[in-house]
């Protein structure tokens, strides 16, 4: 991405809903239009951009909210050779291209959430700020019981899955591109991996912080993954927990959106202070 010095090259005020073609897929996405601050969300690793809908009427139509499903995931999305992590923050790179957005705010939920910082990261003067929820947590969770966790899970699952892909709720991916994606998020995740990316931010990020357990995890796994932010936060000013919240990972869009929303309005202020 290069910086045009504008958030976008098109403001148009009607919603646009279709396909944005990356490497050898095409991505179903909705922009709302509009001269609003662009806010791009990025899903949970296997979830759909419907996701988001309270955080978008909380936020309202003052915003220009642009949301996609990602390779293989909801019911128009195309199926991929490339499902891994790099392909995921390429797909950010598309749609923003796509779309003539030149800046956006990024917020991203779980998988996401890492999506969200890789790219904040890489690419300062194209990110407003970044709004990280429940996800982006730099900690060794991944070893190779953890492993075998993952792919036990996946395999256990794959008859609900397939009953329910039509629907679009789970993937069009196999049970091994659904462990294989979840395993590489565990590598990235790690604190010599993960950590570094953060540390290195120089736009603002605020977390919305979860309590509880999230899909496949025992006991106080999920907090103990969670209490790794902390020194995140000492390390590095420009990142803070906008809030910790009581509902679990899986629910958290859904039961603490006004929180998430009122991140978002967190950063679009540090950036007009800033401007």
């Amino acid at each position: 991405m290069t910086n045009g010095g504008a958030l976008a090259a098109s403001t148009t005020t009607t919603t646009w809903t279709g396909m944005v073609p990356v490497d050898d897929t095409a991505l179903a996405v909705t922009d709302t239009g509009g001269p609003g601050i662009p806010v791009l969300y990025l899903n949970g690793q296997f979830a759909t951009q419907g996701y988001w809908r309270r955080v978008i009427a909380d936020l309202g139509p003052g915003w220009r909210h642009i949301t996609y499903d990602e390779r293989a995931r909801g019911t128009k999305s195309k199926r991929s050779a490339d499902y891994s992590f790099e392909a995921a923050v390429r797909d950010v790179d598309a749609v923003l291209a796509a779309r003539g957005v030149q800046r956006a705010l990024l917020a991203g939920w779980s998988y996401g959430a890492v999506v969200a910082a890789h790219w904040a990261h890489r690419n300062p003067d194209c990110a407003l700020g970044a709004v990280l929820v429940d996800g982006a947590f730099p900690h060794d969770w991944l070893d190779d019981a953890m492993e075998e966790r993952i792919r036990t899970l996946f395999r256990r699952m794959r008859p609900i899955t397939m009953l329910m892909r039509p629907t679009g709720l789970t993937p069009r991916m196999n049970a091994a591109q659904q462990a294989e994606s979840n395993i590489e998020l565990g590598k990235l995740s790690r604190e010599r991996e993960l950590g570094p990316v953060l540390d290195a931010i120089t736009v603002p990020v605020r977390y919305v912080v979860a309590s509880g357990t999230s899909l496949g995890s025992k006991g106080d796994e999920q907090e103990q993954i969670r209490a790794s932010l902390e020194a995140v936060t000492v390390r590095n000013a420009n990142i803070r927990i906008s809030a910790k919240v009581a509902s679990n990972h899986g629910a958290i869009l859904r039961k603490d959106f006004r929180a998430v929303a009122a991140a978002v309005r967190e950063i679009a202020g540090h950036d007009r202070q800033e401007g």
